[in-house]
């Protein structure tokens, strides 16, 4: 079991059992990479430019530097402080603590970012509290923390299985798998323009890196509800329809909001589009059936997170990305 295993001990990765675990922890390590290896020169002058960027686009990339800034902190302190504690499946915990070491890295890129740029960090990371479209987002999450947050709860009995379940759908499902999407078409649709390219392509990364998060979170979930048949009642299934749906129009929010008139050949409505064929993508992974029917408007952005990507040598350093393939990344 990979949750309420008493035999477990979790100092003792080997045998292992959950094998997928350990692979999302070899793909991980395979990905690394750190802000600082992306040049920010062009993004420094372009930023100070008053002819490069229009003012809806220094708001869009403002908006997306405000909402990752804090999302991917609550991320972490999400998995640290709670998800830990609750699944004692050591070859799990090893990916666990890979994905904070990885959350740690996307902070730094936006302390990064507003440093290069020479942006006002209280404004950034204020953001989730004078925005209302972002302050709506997490404070949406921050309700999946209440139950494990608890330093009483723990994941005995059917009950507190599917609120710790409930609780991994909104982090990795909701959060990781919904809500930064439409961020990150919004910034590589800039990087298409040959605009703020450093930026980019650390949003890039980032994708990366969440898709992995995405795949291991849903893995865990389908674990747990397969381990524990009892608590995927049809109630429950209705409740996380419910809340995905509830996500998707904070969402197409977020979207009209950070991009109202859209950036070069994408409007609004191809974001919140984009929104709801990734929401039927998440559902169909925890085994929920799609609610939308929606084409994918943005089919270049499975080619932005190719992990065979190679760049130029006299360009940039060669980094190159072993694993992915047999990955869905949008």
């Amino acid at each position: 079991m990979i949750i309420n295993n008493s035999k477990t001990d979790p100092n003792k990765i080997l045998p292992m059992n959950y094998l997928w675990a350990r692979q999302h922890y070899k793909d991980g390590v395979s990905n690394n990479w750190t802000p600082e290896e992306v040049s920010m020169q062009k993004d420094v002058e372009q930023w100070k430019s008053e002819k490069t960027l229009t003012d809806e686009e220094r708001k869009l990339i403002l908006y997306n530097l405000g909402f990752f800034s804090t999302a991917e902190s609550l991320t972490a302190n999400n998995i640290v402080l709670a998800v830990y504690n609750q699944v004692t499946n050591p070859e799990c915990r090893q990916y666990l603590l890979r994905q904070a070491y990885e959350e740690a890295i996307h902070t730094d890129t936006f302390i990064y970012c507003c440093d290069t740029l020479g942006l006002d960090p209280e404004e950034i990371y204020n953001m989730y509290k004078t925005i209302p479209s972002i302050k709506e987002k997490d404070d949406f999450v921050v309700e999946f923390t209440k139950s494990v947050f608890d330093p009483t709860f723990t994941t005995n009995g059917i009950d507190n299985i599917r609120k710790f379940v409930h609780d991994l759908i909104g982090y990795y499902v909701i959060m990781e798998g919904i809500f930064f999407y439409a961020g990150f078409a919004m910034m590589l649709a800039l990087k298409r323009q040959n605009k703020m390219v450093g930026i980019g392509e650390q949003f890039e990364y980032i994708m990366r890196d969440e898709s992995l998060h995405l795949s291991f979170g849903c893995d865990l979930i389908n674990t747990i509800r397969q381990e524990n048949p009892d608590i995927w009642t049809e109630e429950f299934r209705n409740e996380i329809i419910t809340l995905i749906k509830e996500a998707v129009v904070l969402e197409k929010q977020y979207s009209n909001d950070a991009c109202p008139s859209g950036v070069l050949g994408i409007n609004a409505e191809q974001f919140c589009n984009y929104v709801e064929h990734i929401a039927d993508r998440r559902l169909e992974r925890i085994g929920l059936p799609k609610q939308y029917d929606t084409e994918n408007p943005f089919p270049w952005m499975s080619q932005s997170v190719d992990l065979n990507k190679e760049k130029n040598f006299f360009e940039t350093r060669v980094t190159e990305y072993k694993t992915g393939g047999n990955l869905d990344w949008d």
